[in-house]
């Protein structure tokens, strides 16, 4: 087929997919600077749909793909944490949700996790826990959670009061056991945070996970008792005499690879057997591992 000479001489401009994304980035850091404005308006409806769209940036869509880090960049490079949280102090409860959902993905980023305590996200996260709705207080958990892996922001979700809450939250019929135990699994690695355990009435509550919770909630559970009980003797003796070392042992041997992961590592100076003498609630006997041999003790 005869063509013209220009049609076979030029070159066909193909944009690449760097050049794509590059483009696609751009778009989205323009709709995140209007939405983090519109977060500061003294409209509530406008707070509500800017907070809502955010969160929407980080959820699977025809436009966006899924949480990803370039949306989570684009948000946070926004300066949209502070404005996310003063939505969440006055917002609408659909406005809080949102703002608390927005935050939890941030935060999956570790310089988030610092950036957004330092600025305030936990105090009004935990009232949200204690007065939010059913949505609220599960977006809540979920930030919470996140934050609270980073170890500066442990204190302050104690200090806060979280712990209290959280152990309301273990009632099955909140509907968050294991949203609730996971955040409790984290605070028990600080002293403070297993002090307030203990003072809220957390330790009947990890029983019951324990025995009867989901396969995570398993988990977790396991993690926060083992943590109170190889940090503190007097937690410790609550643990044994509440009946809480047969399922942890049975955990070990029958629960899944994690939760066996997590009982073992958890007890590596703190080991619990079932045998010699017999293992039973009234019989219990606790290996200690002191700077020689294994030795029994009783209690």
């Amino acid at each position: 087929m005869w063509r013209r000479p220009t049609e076979r001489l030029l070159p066909r401009i193909v944009s690449s997919p760097a050049t794509q994304n590059r483009a696609e980035l751009s778009g989205i850091e323009t709709q995140v600077k209007k939405l983090v404005e519109d977060l500061k308006s003294t409209s509530v409806d406008t707070q509500r749909e800017a907070a809502s769209q955010l969160r929407l940036k980080k959820m699977p869509s025809r436009h966006f793909l899924s949480i990803n880090d370039n949306n989570k960049t684009a948000i946070a490079n926004a300066n949209a944490i502070e404005p996310l949280i003063r939505v969440l102090k006055t917002g609408s409860p659909e406005a809080k949700e949102n703002s608390a959902a927005t935050l939890f993905s941030l935060s999956v980023i570790e310089d988030n996790k610092v950036r957004t305590g330092r600025s305030g996200a936990i105090r009004p996260l935990v009232d949200l826990l204690r007065n939010g709705t059913p949505r609220g207080k599960k977006d809540a958990a979920t930030a919470l959670f996140n934050l609270s892996i980073f170890h500066e922001n442990k204190a302050q979700i104690v200090e806060d009061d979280a712990v209290r809450y959280l152990v309301d939250l273990m009632d099955p019929a909140a509907g968050m056991v294991d949203k609730a135990v996971a955040v409790l699994a984290n605070l028990a690695t600080i002293p403070e945070g297993r002090t307030t355990i203990g003072q809220e009435g957390g330790i009947p509550v990890l029983f019951e996970v324990v025995e009867l919770g989901s396969a995570r909630g398993k988990e977790y559970a396991a993690a926060a008792l083992l943590q109170l009980c190889t940090n503190s003797s007097r937690f410790c003796i609550m643990v044994l005499q509440g009946g809480a070392v047969p399922p942890l042992v049975a955990l070990s041997q029958s629960g899944t690879p994690r939760a066996k992961e997590k009982v073992h590592t958890a007890s590596a100076g703190f080991s619990l057997f079932s045998t010699s003498p017999p293992f039973n609630s009234k019989n219990l006997c606790l290996y200690h591992k002191a700077s020689g041999p294994y030795r029994h003790r009783y209690f």
